[in-house]
């Protein structure tokens, strides 16, 4: 007969090593939240924690070996390298479009009306992404396609952090090829205004008895890199309803955003004028 020759004790220590190791990953985890600020001394470090300064600095010392904190003499620990090369894998993984689809699909439910994703593409919005609303309305936009920046509520949204300056160059641009005829006192004013509300309007500028609702998106450093619109035929998309949807467009925007890495009031600087 087979001696049975296994640990009968092995079961209940595997379970318990893989808790404490599951415990150890939960607190590094929670120590490296704890120093996103800036440099922490090790006894406030120990104190935010919770633990005892020998276990504090044990945790910490082991993230500082695998180059995820620094520690500075006098200052304290800080977020190491190791995070930083992460960030831009993270980044360069990103697929924009594969990430914002289900919210565009959620906004499109919601609404019944059609969902744009864009970026830009030199001085023009490049249309990624499109998602049908359920109301019969032909809107002649198509992935793949390019649209001005200053006549469609996707281009400004786009451009709602460079500097007026550049503003002024491309609607200048737009109204000498025949783009976009507007008046330029308004546009401006209206841009200003769409930089104060977060999101930005076409008001059947690019499309007869078209209006849209866009909103930015933004990576992990704040930079706007793509936007979100929300399109429909004028009758649907009064005064009233493009003011309520607005925080809808804008919400769907801010999730595809942290989904990026964007963290809210993070936001970049104003972008120089493009020549």
């Amino acid at each position: 007969m087979r001696q049975n020759t296994s640990n009968p004790e092995s079961g209940p220590r595997e379970e318990k090593s893989k808790t404490q190791g599951s415990q150890t990953l939960q607190r590094g985890l929670d120590l490296l939240d704890q120093v996103i600020d800036g440099p922490v001394k090790l006894a406030d470090l120990s104190e935010r924690m919770g633990l005892t300064r020998s276990t504090t600095h044990r945790l910490a010392n082991a993230l500082v070996e695998r180059g995820f904190l620094t520690f500075l003499p006098r200052e304290g620990y800080q977020l190491g390298p190791k995070l930083l090369q992460l960030g831009f894998l993270a980044q360069s993984q990103a697929d924009v479009v594969q990430i914002a689809r289900p919210h565009l699909e959620a906004l499109a439910a919601a609404s019944e009306d059609v969902v744009h994703l864009g970026r830009l593409d030199g001085d023009q919005a490049l249309y990624l992404d499109k998602i049908p609303g359920r109301r019969r309305v032909e809107i002649s936009s198509r992935i793949g396609d390019r649209h001005p920046l200053t006549s469609t509520g996707l281009g400004k949204a786009l451009m709602l952090d460079d500097p007026e300056a550049g503003w002024t160059r491309l609607l200048e641009s737009e109204r000498e090829n025949g783009t976009h005829d507007a008046d330029p006192a308004q546009w401006l004013e209206r841009m200003r205004g769409y930089v104060a509300a977060g999101r930005a309007f076409d008001l059947e500028e690019n499309e007869d008895q078209i209006r849209c609702v866009a909103a930015p998106i933004r990576d992990a450093s704040g930079a706007i890199v793509a936007a979100i619109s929300l399109s429909s035929a004028a009758q649907y998309m009064d005064d009233e309803r493009m003011a309520s949807l607005s925080d809808e467009v804008r919400a769907a925007a801010q999730k595809v955003s942290a989904d990026l890495g964007w963290t809210p009031g993070v936001k970049s600087p104003r972008r120089p004028v493009r020549r």
